[in-house]
């Protein structure tokens, strides 16, 4: 590890603790040619997860995409920005303790839908109808009937 300071390669670890999420590992280090402080944070590489879309084209699974589109049908409820990002935590962990590394999207949907529907039941809707391309309202009924059920 190189000190940012003044680039020494000598440093030793002062302290180590785990994150909240148990993720990351956050080391305090001394560099050993300047004295000085500095924090680094570990994480494991995952092996990337491929997610294959309706149309068959093949993309990176993102976090963040996730987290934005969850966001977006969560505007104006209840559901908090730390729901999100544990909800986002428990899909990508289902996903990657799965059998492969390339996931449908819809099996995606379906797993976000079913945990958003616990949580919130607007936001379970917002969802649904962009990840099951409601086309009218006849669309939002069915699914509000269900739901209701």
């Amino acid at each position: 590890m190189k000190c940012p300071y003044c680039g020494g390669s000598e440093t030793e670890v002062v302290e180590t603790r785990d994150s909240e999420d148990l993720e990351t590992i956050r080391r305090r280090r001394s560099c050993l040619k300047c004295d000085k402080r500095f924090t680094t944070y570990e994480r494991i590489e995952n092996v990337h997860l491929v997610v294959i879309k309706k149309d068959g084209r093949r993309e990176q699974f993102t976090r963040d995409k996730l987290k934005a589109g969850l966001a977006n049908a969560a505007q104006k409820t209840k559901v908090s920005l730390e729901k999100i990002d544990k909800l986002v935590t428990e899909v990508e962990r289902e996903l990657r303790g799965g059998d492969s590394v390339e996931v449908e999207s819809k099996k995606i949907g379906q797993l976000v839908a079913n945990k958003l529907k616990k949580i919130d039941k607007v936001a379970y809707i917002r969802f649904s109808s962009v990840f099951r391309r409601f086309v009218d309202v006849e669309d939002f009924e069915k699914e509000l009937k269900r739901l209701i059920k």
